[in-house]
């Protein structure tokens, strides 16, 4: 009896001969575990060059774990045991987003590896390659959420709160544990999210042919604003590099940059278009951004953080109105380069305004810090202030958004016209001897050009 013909992965080939990457478990298997390492490995070095590696009790590698947790969207809160004589409260909202956008972009590339070298692909076969990427996530989440769980002891100190705490032998530990089922839903999420954004962004990514009509709408812009916050993050690697080689303090401003460095400059970047925040800072939480957003949120009451109240610091703040306009502007540009040529302007300002609007909303949602805790004896509050403080930074949210709709119809414009100046690859000027007339001559003309630029 004849066996039938192999259909494993790895002997599959593309319609031009060529082998296509297998994707099956063991493949599976390396994203997740690429992703993980990479997460930990950023969440390490960042907790080293903040000081953190003298955590009590060997801490320190299940602090990385809570802060791969978190990255991941996972839930970590404060959890204290004073003693019946005296009460701990805090709580922690808050995402280190250089250690979630690296850990995103490995799984990204790890999941659209295989399916690059493919012309066509089926919704089944799509669904079965992600679902072992996200089996194997799960294990993992679970396995993080089980080991991110710490308490130490907190030392009074001096003053009225130590004598009282001596006075009763008490001896406050407050530590961190994970919500399991939260912080499993939210992974998952997550993940989903990750390799969502995948396929819309990637080019060489088949899709189902049930949604391949999006692929010119969608995709071009996806990129593009993908390509405007991965830019903002560069740039403000680098000048913060510049900074901590001129001025010191380079361990500071290494962790800024493994850990939070998208919390720093993403909500930069909605204030350069105009959008508010409010936040405060109360007591002894160090902020790791530049001095002007620190003298402006801490005050006694809840601050306003906008191009306004910056400038009142630091006049230079009216360059981020500058880089925001050159950097949309040139993302623009390169969404109308990549769509179909002969694209009507409104459609690259609405394509480029939907887009926006969307990472605006996913700004807002992940920039948002929200920190406090507190220590009380016998009722009485924390009466030194060294053991209690509160940090909250949240967008106006409405003001963000609508601002963000009007920038990219604005820049959609701008660099639909643009791009239109510059002749696609290929495109020739004028009629074409014995070119066929009609509308279909057109559609195809136009196909081809965009095909070649693409």
């Amino acid at each position: 009896m004849n066996a039938p013909p192999s259909t494993h992965p790895a002997t599959a080939r593309t319609p031009g001969g060529a082998p296509v990457t297998p994707h099956g478990w063991f493949q599976a298997a390396l994203t997740v575990l690429a992703g993980l390492v990479v997460m930990s490995v950023l969440s390490a070095l960042g907790l080293w060059a903040a000081g953190g590696t003298g955590i009590p009790d060997n801490g320190f590698p299940r602090v990385v774990v809570a802060v791969v947790v978190v990255a991941i969207g996972g839930s970590v809160r404060l959890a204290g045991d004073a003693g019946p004589l005296a009460g701990t409260r805090g709580g922690l909202t808050v995402m280190p987003l250089s250690v979630t956008l690296a850990g995103a972009l490995v799984i990204a590339a790890g999941f659209l590896r295989p399916l690059r070298q493919r012309a066509v692909t089926g919704t089944p076969q799509l669904a079965g390659w992600a679902g072992r990427i996200a089996l194997l996530w799960l294990g993992a989440l679970v396995g993080l959420a089980l080991a991110a769980r710490q308490t130490f002891t907190v030392p009074l100190g001096g003053g009225t709160i130590g004598d009282i705490g001596q006075l009763f032998g008490i001896s406050p530990r407050i530590g961190y544990t994970t919500d399991v089922p939260q912080t499993v839903l939210f992974g998952l999420l997550w993940l989903a999210g990750v390799l969502f954004l995948a396929l819309l962004v990637s080019r060489g990514a088949p899709l189902p042919p049930r949604i391949l009509r999006c692929q010119e709408s969608v995709r071009p812009a996806a990129y593009a604003v993908l390509a405007l916050l991965l830019a903002y993050v560069a740039l403000g690697a680098l000048i913060a590099l510049v900074v901590a080689a001129t001025r010191g303090h380079p361990a500071e401003t290494i962790a800024v940059i493994l850990l939070g460095m998208p919390n720093l400059v993403w909500p930069l970047l909605t204030i350069g278009l105009g959008a508010t925040w409010h936040g405060r800072v109360d007591g002894p939480f160090a902020l790791p951004m530049p001095h002007v957003l620190d003298e402006v949120l801490r005050t006694p009451d809840v601050s306003t953080l906008d191009l306004g109240t910056l400038t009142e610091h630091d006049g230079r703040v009216w360059w981020l109105v500058v880089v925001d306009a050159l950097l949309l502007l040139a993302a623009a540009f390169v969404m109308a380069r990549r769509s179909p040529p002969r694209t009507p302007l409104w459609r690259h300002a609405s394509h480029l305004a939907v887009a926006l609007v969307s990472a605006m909303l996913m700004i807002c949602l992940v920039c948002r810090i929200q920190a406090h805790y507190g220590l009380s004896l016998l009722g009485v509050g924390d009466l030194d202030g060294g053991l209690s403080g509160v940090l909250f930074l949240t967008p106006q949210w409405w003001t963000a958004l609508g601002l963000a709709a009007l920038c990219g119809l604005a820049a959609g414009l701008a660099g639909g016209w643009a791009a239109g100046r510059v002749p696609w690859r290929g495109e020739v000027s004028g009629p074409v001897p014995g070119r066929m007339a009609g509308p279909s001559a057109d559609t195809a003309s136009a196909g081809s050009g965009g095909a070649e630029d693409r």
